[in-house]
């Protein structure tokens, strides 16, 4: 086989702009560290993306297919979405509203629940990393028929510390996090509990759409607190 028709071959073949799941892994590592071939293929089960495949049944990616994985990593890591409600975003109508919407529905239905197994496979940690967040309350379950079981969003959560814990951040020191967002959480149910607990649908409506908007502009005053501290620090050292 000659050099060139090796390239073509891990290139996606002679097709233009097309990649193989390999090749899409380590195009996307860089921005998303955690990428892996075992959770490509896992969106694709789940109906999220749809290679074409070859004869011999590779996968082929698309420029079109490479910018919709890259959305609905985005979307887990940085809203924390569960794939339900991402693939309601991707597939259903654009408009802005239908996407507030839909992100509400995020904050009030109940999530899809995974295993400890599968639980580890998204976020490539390993199970004695997920019962070490747990101890320390990073990570929640719940016990059903002698199971434990995990909100999808845990899955996304555990991927995160186990970024941190690149940096030496171990389970315990991300109480402080925890902490910090429990407070952050407390003090914005404060601001809708009267309608949330109301029976009336129009204010109860009025209260989860205040939610939403507290919810991200809280999420964003606590980045750009954040990134301040972190100046400082820049600043100070210099």
């Amino acid at each position: 086989m000659s050099t060139v028709t090796t390239r073509r071959r891990e290139r996606g073949g002679s097709e233009p702009g097309l990649r193989t799941i390999g090749v899409v892994c380590e195009e996307l590592r860089d921005e998303f560290p955690d990428i892996s071939v075992s959770k490509i293929r896992y969106l694709e089960d789940q109906g999220l993306i749809a290679p074409k495949r070859t004869r011999g049944g590779y996968r082929l990616f698309s420029p079109d297919d490479i910018e919709r994985l890259s959305t609905i990593l985005r979307l887990q890591r940085d809203e924390f979405l569960p794939l339900r409600v991402i693939r309601e975003a991707l597939d259903g109508p654009g408009t802005s509203a239908d996407r507030t919407r839909r992100r509400s529905v995020g904050l009030t239905e109940r999530e899809d629940e995974i295993d400890v197994g599968e639980l580890c496979e998204r976020a490539s940690v390993s199970p004695d990393f997920v019962r070490e967040l747990e101890e320390y309350g990073v990570v929640l379950s719940r016990i059903d028929a002698g199971e434990r079981l995990y909100p999808e969003s845990e899955a996304d959560i555990a991927a995160a510390c186990s970024r941190l814990a690149r940096f030496g951040i171990d389970a315990r020191h991300l109480r402080t996090f925890l902490t910090a967002t429990g407070r952050q959480a407390t003090l914005v149910e404060q601001l809708v509990a009267p309608g949330l607990g109301s029976r009336n649908p129009e204010r109860r409506k009025s209260a989860l759409d205040d939610l939403e908007l507290l919810a991200r502009v809280a999420q964003e005053l606590s980045h750009l607190l954040f990134l301040r501290d972190l100046r400082g620090a820049v600043e100070r050292s210099s």
